[in-house]
């Protein structure tokens, strides 16, 4: 058997799913960036930047 003979096509469907999932991932990983950040700077203070 060679290599990709066994792939599966998507229908249109799943692909709109998997998009939106993709979509809702990467969404939720920058909103923790963005707390995880602001956590940071809170926690250190403004002093933080002054060195």
């Amino acid at each position: 058997m060679a290599m990709g003979e066994d792939f599966v096509e998507l229908t249109e469907k799943q692909k709109k799913a998997r998009r939106s999932r993709s979509l809702a991932i990467g969404i939720a990983l920058a909103a923790l960036v963005v707390l995880f950040y602001v956590a940071t700077i809170v926690k250190f203070g403004p002093h933080f930047f002054n060195g």
